[in-house]
């Protein structure tokens, strides 16, 4: 198949699909996806109405005489991942998408960019919805509906959180935001963002001969989301080469310049580079120390991490000669070599599901500042404070002067074993696939949280398809998944009739 609208059913799903990944989303920038929306609800002869924070309800009334409604939520704003070395702007150009097969399943991604299918599924689900019920394809009975397409979930879940109370109600509430199939998610991690501005002090190298620039550039490593994919073991590029640069800070006379990797703080950093100054005579010396070190480092990261690598390259025109002062620098380094990164811990009754994490997300250095980017998650409030508390005692300890920003802070969910929408949720996957389907939490953040502190009486659950990779450019959307959750979703809407 050559074509994204040849893909499967339901068509509608497909022709939106590929609308929207010509219109850019990016976090915070969301205006143009919901003009389009909210000019596809009107034409279908929809009521639409927007809060102060851009989130956007539309509304489908039921044919006779209401007497339930159920609220179908997704977020409209996507990551903006691209590799290193690919040209794009997301604010302007169309995502390239592509079709591939593996291993006998097809699958849509984008070239060198993220696809967008988080949460581009839920934005084309809703879509279709509205355009079946409008061409009296569906008929719900007595069942209502609110679509609420919320902004800015990527970066802080600011929709969820600005919310107007007023802006919807609901007996039900289904998020369209999870990544398997055979599982409904019924509860998940709370986390905490914040942004740590540390006072820098450079000074201006000397023209001295012996003197070189060398950059340091750790690539290749597959990222993934700090949520779902933090327990894999894979790599994080700015923990990597802060221990490259810590160790080589012990052993020969580095002058740092630059640390710069990383962006989203809820994605796993797949890049880092810096750059240094190093005696000319120390330059071979340096490269083998280097790719003596990189071969221990790779032990841990074999069958997970297989196009790790770093590379050391003379920079032969580099104007910035700024260099850190000498303590700064061996802070900075002990910062980034000590600072807690990853699973954390395990919960104690879920098998595989992760208890706390931190991820060690970006980092920018400048002139007069120095700006790292830290998350953390736990499905205990405790916990999720105890290890800001630990990283923030780090920083004191070592006496940088430190401003420290928390960006976000948002609660769990707890999971609800016993409610009805879960009954009613198992039945129709039984029903359909003649198995039982897998009712989890999550160690990833789901706007579900903050929604159900802001309405408590809404029973809430979260679906999707499978989409792999999300939050990186490898990300990938299973195609006979859609149609697997599309149809598992209209047959637990028609069992809430």
């Amino acid at each position: 198949m050559s074509k994204i609208v040849d893909l499967g059913q339901p068509s509608e799903f497909w022709e939106y699909f590929e609308r929207i990944t010509k219109i850019p989303r990016c976090s915070e920038h969301e205006e143009k996806v919901r003009t389009y929306i909210m000019e596809e609800a009107g034409r279908l002869g929809f009521e639409r109405e927007m809060d102060n924070a851009g989130n956007l309800v539309v509304r489908v009334p039921s044919n006779i005489k209401q007497k339930q409604k159920v609220v179908l939520q997704c977020h409209m704003d996507m990551v903006c991942e691209k590799n290193e070395g690919i040209i794009h702007d997301f604010n302007s150009e169309p995502l390239k998408l592509k079709i591939v097969k593996i291993k006998n399943e097809i699958w849509v991604s984008a070239d060198g960019t993220t696809l967008g299918a988080d949460n581009g599924v839920g934005i084309c689900y809703l879509l279709t919805i509205m355009k079946k019920i409008h061409n009296r394809e569906f008929d719900f009975g007595s069942l209502a509906f609110d679509l609420l397409f919320t902004v800015d979930e990527e970066t802080g879940l600011r929709g969820a959180f600005e919310i107007d109370e007023n802006l919807l109600d609901g007996n039900y509430l289904i998020n369209l935001d999870a990544e398997d199939e055979d599982a409904v998610t019924i509860g998940c991690a709370g986390g905490r963002v914040s942004f740590f501005h540390i006072r820098n002090d450079t000074f201006e190298l000397k023209k001295e001969k012996n003197l070189i620039p060398i950059k340091i550039f750790v690539s290749g490593l597959l990222g993934g989301h700090s949520g779902v994919d933090i327990h894999l073991g894979r790599g994080n590029a700015l923990k990597l080469i802060g221990q490259i640069l810590w160790k080589l800070n012990k052993e020969f006379d580095v002058k740092l310049n630059s640390i710069t990797g990383g962006n989203r703080t809820n994605a796993i950093p797949r890049e880092a580079n810096a750059i240094i100054f190093i005696d000319e005579t120390d330059f071979s010396k340096l490269k083998e120390y280097i790719k003596e070190l990189v071969l221990n480092i790779k032990v841990i990261f074999d069958g997970i991490e297989p196009s790790l690598k770093v590379s050391i390259e003379r920079v032969k025109s580099y104007e910035n000669a700024e260099i850190f002062t000498k303590p700064i620098q061996d802070r900075i380094l002990d910062i980034l070599y000590n600072i807690p990164n990853g699973a954390l811990s395990m919960h104690p009754q879920i098998k595989d599901l992760v208890f706390t994490s931190s991820n060690l997300a970006a980092i920018k250095t400048g002139k007069e500042k120095i700006e790292i980017k830290i998350s953390q998650r736990s499905l205990s409030k405790y916990f999720k404070i105890t290890i800001w508390e630990k990283i923030k005692s780090l920083f004191e300890l070592i006496g940088l002067e430190v401003e420290i920003i928390i960006n976000s802070d948002y609660p769990g969910w707890t999971p609800d074993f016993n409610s009805k929408i879960l009954s009613l949720t198992r039945d129709a996957y039984k029903e359909l696939y003649k198995k039982e389907i897998e009712a989890k939490a999550i160690h990833a953040g789901l706007e579900c949280g903050i929604l159900k502190k802001k309405f408590p009486n809404m029973e809430m659950i979260s679906i999707g398809p499978k989409n792999v990779g999300a939050h990186s450019p490898d990300e990938r959307l299973s195609v006979q998944s859609v149609e697997k959750i599309w149809n598992f979703l209209i047959s637990l809407l028609r069992k809430l009739c």
